[in-house]
């Protein structure tokens, strides 16, 4: 964990058998699980975890959304780059890379909201914590449409 607020994360992963349709490749829902993947270790190198059980509050999700670009097929390495590009209030906003080497295969965006969690209530959107809030930033701008820098 670093005592610098984190605004970006790369994973690397191999794709595995399961993941794949017929044809070896990739189903594209799995794309979703990798961001979250991501997601996921990113919180975890800003000394955090997305899931706190005993936390009056979560993480859903309110929006998602991938473009396709080239296929990942069975057994090929590739890479899982995350960044945060918005915090507002209640919400968190990540961009999100899939490539393989210089090989963009897809790009991703997804925003999360901080939401009560209390039995028997509905979830309500509520502030993010400053807890939470100070261990991120956002990463800095770049030319290309949202995208990650490789």
């Amino acid at each position: 964990m670093s005592d610098q607020p984190v605004s970006e994360h790369r994973l690397t992963r191999r794709v595995q058998f399961y993941e794949t349709d017929a044809g070896g490749i990739v189903h594209f829902s799995v794309y979703f699980r990798y961001m979250e993947e991501a997601e996921h270790a990113l919180w975890r190198a800003a000394g955090l975890s997305i899931h706190d059980r005993d936390a009056a509050f979560g993480w859903p999700r309110v929006h998602a959304s991938f473009d396709y670009h080239r296929p990942l097929r069975f057994e090929e390495e590739f890479e899982v780059r995350i960044r945060i590009v918005a915090i507002e209030e209640k919400t968190i906003s990540y961009a999100c890379l899939l490539a393989r080497g210089d090989t963009k295969i897809a790009t991703g965006r997804f925003t999360i909201a901080c939401a009560t969690r209390r039995p028997n209530e509905p979830m309500r959107g509520m502030a993010i914590p400053p807890e939470i809030r100070s261990r991120f930033a956002v990463a800095p701008a770049e030319a290309g449409a949202g995208e990650v820098r490789p």
